[in-house]
């Protein structure tokens, strides 16, 4: 006789120890829960990044309408410094039209619309057009001596430059 068993008998794989088994479910434990913490952490992520492109659509929405209304800003300061100083002051009706200004100016503020500073600023080519360059007494070459048109930024973007005359 050999020492041969019959087909029909399989061979037990040997038992683990209950210790072999604790550790293979801790380690698969661990994995499942890295996993979960980088999923998780994925998730977080794509909704901040969701809701900072939610932001921006809401913000640059309205931009064309805003683009539409800043002639008609622009429009209205020009007029509003045509009126001689004196009359600002005594006309009550002015003080009305003056007050209508600022409420436009708040809007716009509210909007998220900031005015582009120019007189007596540096010329910066991210903000300012220079139209002309002119020699003016007691200017320092390089800032801006006039508005020729009012530029506009919406939230830090510049929507339109600042049209400008320089000192030379």
């Amino acid at each position: 006789m050999t020492d041969q068993q019959p087909e029909h008998v399989q061979k037990q794989p040997a038992k683990e120890t209950p210790l072999t088994e604790l550790q293979k479910t801790q380690q698969r434990m661990e994995e499942y829960l890295d996993g979960w913490k980088r999923a998780k952490a994925d998730y977080l992520n794509l909704k901040k990044e969701s809701e900072k492109r939610e932001k921006e659509i809401v913000q640059f929405a309205n931009a064309g309408l805003i683009l539409e209304l800043m002639p008609i800003y622009d429009n209205f300061k020009l007029a509003w410094q045509h009126i001689p100083e004196e009359h600002r002051k005594n006309d009550t009706w002015l003080k009305g039209i003056e007050h209508i200004k600022r409420q436009f100016a708040d809007l716009l503020k509210n909007l998220g619309i900031e005015e582009i500073k120019t007189v007596g600023e540096k010329f910066d080519p991210e903000f300012h057009d220079a139209v002309a360059k002119e020699k003016r007494e007691g200017a320092v070459p390089g800032t801006i001596i006039e508005e020729v048109k009012g530029g506009y930024k919406l939230y830090d973007k510049v929507l339109e430059h600042a049209k400008v005359k320089v000192a030379e």
